[in-house]
């Protein structure tokens, strides 16, 4: 019996749909056995690859990791493995960005099997309760934030994911220079319209990842509007949780709508693997638009597949949340992915979260997210 090991992260997003290909793929090859653990959410965006690459065969890992991945090889090119044509058709179906978000000098470091990007979520039940309409304008989101029902996502990295969304629709994209983050103008303008929102949201949502909003969004009756958080397909599934939320685009923020931070996730392959060709094997298998679209989807997964995207059966079962949040995933902004981004990501979000909630100097915000920013780049 052959064994490997790969890592998740702790929502039935993750892993009871990995776990269900998993066990599939045994059923199929019975001389091999899968076994999967997860950790938190935060733990998924934090912890190195490098030191979890050394006790697992596969790893579920965040796109903005690929530039490390490719300096240090501790995960391999899925080249190695995946024939160009499959590649190819990976390509072509991809939900946005998702694919090439894993993709760095020429190589593929993982496959995109789920993909994701901040969109607005209801509860119309709540909305015709209290007589609310959906805002459609960033104005008209600043206006229900101020019935105190409106709930983000407020930990520091989320926030910094909000301040890349502004940044990007505003019209100029973050890091594109060595020297700063984003322009005075722009940076001052993106920090002021969401402390115009933040000062209305509630505090116990600046603890809160997406999963807590939409925990304290179906499990309470305390909300009944989140504008951005990462969605999850999970919520707009029927039995799923107490009430089910409906998904849906983004607002417009002047003649644009909001153009969110491409997440999701990617399978890759640790090179310290022993059996690299099953491994292979069983990349190709979960990313496939059969197991997309089967499989995956049915475990709870959030498919990284185009055409699992479109297919009429998933958008029924969860009231049309992948067709009407796909023109989000479309446009969504692919955030930087260099060898030092992680230590950037890992420290700008607290400032901003903090100038969310209190207000303060923008310049000298700016001016400390610009340090941080250089250091990054000197890792």
């Amino acid at each position: 019996m052959i064994k490997l090991k790969g890592i998740t992260w702790n929502h039935s997003r993750g892993f009871t749909s990995i776990v269900a290909c998993a066990q599939r793929f045994s059923e199929l090859n019975p001389d091999v056995d899968i076994a999967w653990e997860k950790r938190s959410l935060q733990a998924f965006a934090d912890e190195p690859i490098n030191e979890l690459a050394k006790r697992y065969d596969f790893l579920i890992i965040d796109h903005p990791w690929t530039g490390f991945a490719a300096r240090t090889k501790v995960i391999l090119p899925l080249n190695d493995f995946l024939t160009e044509s499959y590649l190819r058709d990976q390509e072509l179906n991809s939900v946005g960005k998702s694919h090439i978000s894993y993709k760095f000098n020429n190589k593929q470091w993982a496959l995109a099997i789920d993909a994701a990007t901040p969109v607005a979520a209801s509860r119309p039940d709540l909305l015709k309760k209290h007589g609310l309409d959906l805002p459609k304008t960033f104005d008209e989101l600043i206006e229900l934030s101020k019935t105190g029902m409106v709930a983000i996502p407020g930990i520091p990295q989320d926030t910094l994911m909000s301040f890349y969304m502004i940044c990007s629709t505003l019209g100029e994209d973050v890091c594109l220079t060595e020297e700063r983050v984003i322009s005075e103008e722009i940076g001052i303008k993106a920090l002021q319209l969401l402390q115009k929102l933040g000062k209305n949201i509630r505090e116990e949502s600046y603890q809160w990842n997406p999963i807590k909003v939409y925990e304290a969004m179906t499990l309470t009756d305390d909300y009944l509007y989140s504008p951005f958080a990462y969605g999850y397909t999970n919520y707009s599934r029927e039995g799923y949780a107490r009430k089910r939320l409906k998904f849906h685009d983004m607002v417009v923020l002047g003649n644009q709508k909001l153009i969110t931070t491409l997440g999701g996730t990617g399978l890759a392959i640790s090179a310290n693997t022993n059996h690299k060709d099953i491994a292979g094997k069983f990349v190709d298998y979960v990313g496939s638009e059969n197991t997309q679209k089967g499989v995956f989807f049915d475990n709870g997964g959030q498919p990284g597949h185009r055409k699992a995207w479109l297919n009429k059966r998933a958008n029924e079962l969860t009231d049309n949340f992948f067709t009407d949040t796909l023109p989000a995933l479309d446009r969504a902004f692919l955030r930087p992915r260099y060898h030092g981004h992680m230590y950037f990501q890992d420290r700008a979000g607290a400032p901003i979260r903090d100038y969310m909630m209190n207000g303060g100097d923008e310049h000298q915000l700016l001016k400390h997210l610009n340090q941080i920013y250089q250091k990054s780049l000197s890792i």
